[in-house]
């Protein structure tokens, strides 16, 4: 990758990541609370759904600078013909390779791994594939504003079929210290889930969850291309 695309990847994502972290996080409080076994009110309902914005919003610039190198650096190495039936495939790769450099070391680290891993494998190979069936459409490549539809039909449809590795992750985060579910088993803490409260407890939080990240998926993904854009644009045009 030329180096003028590797940095407007590198800040492009951080920007992103940014935007939709401050756009969002209330959102995903609410959800996390939804998905709490002590229920939503105990959980502590719509009190403080503020708090640890601003920490949020600076930990999120390098996690989505670095998802987004990896990224697009894994495509650039993966490079296969735009009409081939594996790239699909390589989507998946660069997408899972990207997840797997961002992660923090705390407890849950494999659960969220395990959670991202197939959201992304959902997402991104259908947001490209949706940039790739509007730009046939339309005989030329897609606009910002419609690469961000395309990301929030991606993320919205990622969020909704991967809710209950989501909520196995939320268990696993807000067990006490020492419990079975505490120790970071996914299939444990979704058995335990589906025994207590079976499919809906399984989805829980999977509308605020969905509308969440279609709006995020929207933000981040055209945010991430308007800034990519302009930065590529203004490195174009300096001697």
């Amino acid at each position: 990758m030329e180096r003028p695309g590797f940095t407007a990847s590198l800040v492009a994502g951080g920007v992103a990541g940014v935007a939709v972290d401050l756009i969002l996080f209330p959102l995903d409080t609410i959800k996390t609370r939804l998905q709490s076994p002590q229920g939503f009110n105990k959980a502590g309902g719509f009190r403080g759904i503020y708090a640890g914005v601003p920490s949020a919003a600076i930990g999120s610039f390098p996690n989505a600078a670095a998802f987004f190198i990896t990224y697009e650096y894994v495509k650039w190495f993966l490079h296969t013909d735009s009409s081939s039936y594996l790239m699909p495939v390589k989507h998946m790769l660069a997408a899972s390779a990207g997840e797997v450099g961002i992660q923090g070391l705390y407890r849950g680290y494999k659960s969220t791994v395990l959670r991202e891993i197939p959201f992304s494998l959902v997402q991104f190979p259908m947001w490209e594939s949706l940039k790739a069936l509007w730009s046939w459409r339309q005989d030329h490549v897609v606009d910002c504003w419609q690469s961000a539809v395309c990301g929030a039909f991606a993320g919205g449809f990622a969020a909704a079929v991967t809710t209950p590795l989501d909520v196995a992750k939320t268990r696993i985060m807000l067990a006490k210290a020492g419990s079975s579910t505490a120790s970071g088993n996914v299939l444990s803490a979704l058995h335990g889930v589906w025994r207590t409260q079976g499919l809906s407890g399984l989805f829980a939080g999977v509308f605020p969850r969905t509308a969440a990240i279609s709006l995020g998926g929207f933000i981040f993904l055209g945010a991430y291309e308007q800034t990519r854009s302009l930065l590529l644009e203004l490195g174009r045009a300096s001697p």
